[in-house]
């Protein structure tokens, strides 16, 4: 994954109206601008701004259905960032344990008798 792309992930999913979003369309599936816009107190057109940004970002889709736009989640983006943030995770555990072994190593310039 990019740095760019994963800027943009992290920066879509900076925003609580965003996150609510995503929380709507994955416990729903596929809804409207004006259906997302009814339960969060920002205007549909704001909604429809916020969705542009997850939009770009990849997370989520968008398909015209009659005259509506339809949006869903896409999984796909939201995998490639928490594998990102797993091997992130793994290298810090792993420099951790390094710092650990050696802190405590016995130190070989004092003598124990």
């Amino acid at each position: 994954m990019s740095q760019a792309a994963l800027a943009d992930v992290f920066a879509a999913l900076g925003d609580p109206n965003r996150q609510r979003l995503l929380e709507l369309l994955a416990a729903g599936g596929r809804a409207s601008a004006t259906t997302l816009a009814a339960p969060i107190a920002v205007t549909r057109q704001a909604v429809d701004k916020h969705l542009r940004v997850l939009e770009r970002a990849g997370l989520v889709s968008s398909a015209r259905a009659g005259r509506q736009v339809m949006y869903a989640v896409r999984g796909e983006e939201f995998e490639r960032s928490a594998a990102w943030l797993r091997d992130v995770a793994a290298s810090w555990d792993r420099r951790l344990a390094a710092i650990k072994a050696a802190a405590e190593a016995p130190d070989p310039t004092t003598d124990v008798e």
